[in-house]
């Protein structure tokens, strides 16, 4: 990213997760508040595990921010582990490392080509980063970029609208619980929209400036994402080009309009001024409390994997990390476009920009 960059630090059941935002201008208002409901948001969601009642999540700004207003300079969040003072209870108590050795690694994670890749004999130390007790610092950083956005006009929802093949609350409950029966897992489907933003958003002319690809890109860095959609993506690849591309229209106001928005928002790479719609596609996670077969890789004999405490289903915590990618990608093509130093000059350049698109083009 050119506009905002983030980078994250921190393992599961380490004493803190850590971020560093950069790109935000100043002058922007920062509530704590706002900030702890997002991440409350990404703990929630029916079918979650036992660490969610152990941590409660409550974010630190440890720079960039004073008095309640962004300097310009890098912001550093911190969230504490809760977790971490057991982890070292347990280990003042049995005087060994923290964490058992675990060297059965689960299919369908990252425990295997990641021991093999950084030369790890004990599975715990890539497990304890590719968690997605990650995402927390992604939702922090993203709820900052959140409130940025809404000082330009433009709100992020997700929602969730499948799991397990099945819609409906109730039915999505069963799924669950019929999941959780059985020792078992359960992935879904959410979609997240973002309204109000400006037409023109990213670029055709190179392969990395689209942002449509920033977004792909985004949205399959979450863990256990597999596939991602914008607008009717793959419906769209199963019809006529008469009945997928969204016609122009002008209106009795002179205005520029569309009358569907099978596109989700986005031609050729740039956003076209209608609500943006990405779908993504989250398989089960791999922690099974039936656990499924595997090899050892210390002794290469046959086992079955072991078992992190975990979820049954966790797609209500990745559409809010969805959001929050979403925010990330969004942050920074507004800051890039319209100038991120100060809130005012951003405010002033975006103000400019739309009347000049509807001066000039009717949008």
């Amino acid at each position: 990213m050119s506009g905002i960059k983030f980078l994250s630090g921190g393992e599961s059941h380490g004493k803190f997760l850590s971020c560093i935002l950069e790109g935000l201008p100043a002058g922007l208002k920062i509530s704590s508040d706002f900030v702890n409901l997002e991440l409350k948001r990404r703990q929630g969601g029916y079918g979650r595990g036992g660490r969610m009642k152990i941590e409660s999540d409550k974010i630190i700004f440890g720079s960039g921010i004073r008095f309640g207003e962004t300097l310009g300079s890098p912001i550093t969040l911190i969230v504490e582990n809760k977790d971490w003072e057991n982890w070292q209870e347990k280990m003042s108590a049995e005087g060994s490392a923290v964490g058992e050795k675990v060297t059965n690694a689960r299919p369908g994670h990252a425990d295997l080509t990641g021991a093999a890749k950084y030369s790890r004999k004990d599975v715990r130390d890539i497990l304890e980063r590719s968690s997605a007790r990650e995402t927390t610092m992604r939702v922090a950083a993203g709820a900052l970029c959140k409130i940025f956005l809404q000082e330009c006009g433009i709100k992020i929802v997700g929602k969730i609208l499948s799991v397990g093949g099945v819609e409906g609350e109730e039915e999505i409950k069963n799924k669950i619980d019929d999941a959780k029966s059985k020792g078992d897992t359960v992935g879904g489907i959410f979609e997240v929209k973002i309204l109000g933003a400006p037409a023109g958003l990213g670029s055709y002319i190179q392969f990395d400036k689209k942002i449509d690809a920033k977004f792909a890109a985004a949205f399959m860095s979450i863990q256990a994402i597999k596939a991602v959609e914008i607008g009717d993506g793959w419906e769209n690849a199963k019809k006529f080009g008469s009945e997928v591309h969204d016609e122009i229209f002008i209106g009795d106001d002179k205005k520029i309009f569309r009358k569907t928005n099978r596109a989700g928002g986005i031609e050729g790479g740039m956003t076209n001024g209608e609500e943006i719609i990405i779908r993504a596609a989250m398989k089960p996670i791999p922690t099974l409390m039936k656990p499924l077969r595997t090899v050892d890789i210390e002794t290469f004999q046959a086992t079955t994997a072991s078992k992190e405490r975990s979820d049954t289903c966790a797609i209500w915590a990745a559409a809010v990390v969805g959001e929050a990618m979403a925010a990330l990608v969004m942050a920074d093509a507004m800051t890039e476009k319209f100038g991120g130093d100060a809130l005012c000059d951003t405010l002033e350049n975006l103000k400019n920009y739309r009347e000049r698109l509807e001066k000039n083009f009717c949008l």
